[in-house]
């Protein structure tokens, strides 16, 4: 009887042993189909088309077109100028693009909205009242409820005799431009005097709905001052991507996400470059599609790649202040290379905006890019369509 009964116990262990076996190997296969070598999904570009320096509409400039997204019920688009109310006020656009077979025909600008603030007032002018004034980044439409929402980076400019220091910010906002609510950002979103925080011009570039409205990403384009340096053409930098309830309004989730080095050596050696974050678009549950924009000073285009992410097996670093301190206590966000637009043979400007457009016929979707011109005549805006074409 003793021996039965020890080789009972032995038995379970081993289907125990098994059991965990198993999902080891069950676990491991969802996140290799992620990475699949054999899974290539890619996006083919389908028209590049550009916005003339000297357009205007309504007595308005168009340029700094900073984010982009799409109206499926209307077959509209919205796109937002990060224009701090120096050329005209700061606003976004309704237009409609008229394609062909085989290119973008025209571009029809139907509205432009003022984007007010917390007081129901336009924001003023950036050189003349800086601490009423703001910097769009990126806007986001929710089809189903009829509301948008919209980013402003903030500033940080810290002198001698002054300094100036505005936490970003990520607006809910009505069809006309009206302030409705904002997120609740978390600490470690809002500007320091010392070096703590986000960076100047380096904050909240990106932001994305998730595909059930419940969720809202916002990415940072730098390093938070304790998570490390910006990236260099020597290494990649850790920035964070947040993640907020919309209902409740805030922060449930951070992650960290690795970038890239800087794509190419600057001209000079010790010229200006920077690789960042600069749209995210999401791409299925807890996914994103993630741009990375890179500049080197004498190089006349920029590098853009852009990545299918993960976040489901990537750590909640919410409550980690230093991903520099704390290196190796954590799963960083997992990334797949879809498209390096270096190798479509066209130069390629200063890419902010990224949202999806009307599915091809086939059921693929289309995935629209969008530049920032800068209001500089040495710039474009661009808008570049691709097909995004799935593994077979």
């Amino acid at each position: 009887m003793k021996l039965k009964i020890r080789i009972n116990i032995y038995c379970l262990n081993d289907l125990i042993i098994y059991v965990f076996l198993c999902a080891i190997f069950i676990s491991c296969s969802s996140i290799k189909d992620f990475t699949n070598e054999n899974s290539k999904p890619s996006l083919k570009l389908l028209y590049n088309h550009e916005i003339p320096h000297d357009e205007t509409f309504n007595g308005t400039k168009i340029g700094g077109i900073s984010g982009i997204d799409y109206d499926r019920k209307n077959d509209v688009f919205y796109l937002i100028s990060d224009d701090r109310s120096i050329h005209n006020y700061a606003r976004f656009y309704k237009a409609k693009f008229h394609i062909n077979q085989t290119k973008i025909d025209s571009l029809q600008f139907l509205e432009v909205i003022p984007l007010e603030g917390r007081t129901a007032e336009k924001f003023k002018n950036w050189k003349v009242s800086p601490f009423y004034a703001t910097d769009p980044e990126d806007i986001r439409y929710n089809t189903d409820e009829n509301y948008f929402m919209w980013s402003s980076e903030g500033e940080r400019l810290i002198q001698k005799n002054k300094a100036i220091l505005q936490n970003p910010s990520v607006f809910f906002m009505d069809s006309k431009g009206g302030y409705l609510n904002e997120l609740e950002l978390p600490d470690n979103l809002k500007m320091n005097l010392s070096n703590k925080g986000p960076r100047r011009n380096g904050v909240l570039e990106g932001l994305t709905f998730s595909s059930d409205y419940k969720s809202i990403y916002t990415s940072l384009e730098m390093p938070l001052y304790e998570d490390g340096e910006p990236a260099s053409i020597d290494r990649g930098a850790l920035v964070r991507i947040f993640k907020f309830d919309v209902k409740s309004k805030k922060n449930n989730a951070q992650y960290a996400y690795k970038l890239d080095p800087v794509a190419h050596q600057p001209i000079p050696k010790d010229g200006d470059n920077i690789n960042g974050i600069s749209a995210i678009l999401e791409a299925g549950e807890n996914k994103l599609l993630i741009v990375e924009r890179s500049y080197s000073k004498g190089k006349a285009s920029n590098t853009i790649k852009v990545f299918l992410c993960d976040l489901n097996h990537a750590s909640n670093i919410r409550n980690i202040f230093s991903l520099k301190k704390e290196k190796g206590l954590y799963e960083v966000v997992s990334k797949k290379l879809l498209l390096n637009m270096d190798n479509i043979k066209i130069p390629i400007d200063n890419i902010e905006g990224i949202c999806y457009g009307k599915k091809r016929a086939n059921g693929n979707k289309t995935v629209w890019f969008v530049s920032d011109n800068n209001f500089s005549k040495r710039q474009k805006t661009q808008v570049l369509v691709f097909e995004w074409l799935k593994s077979s």
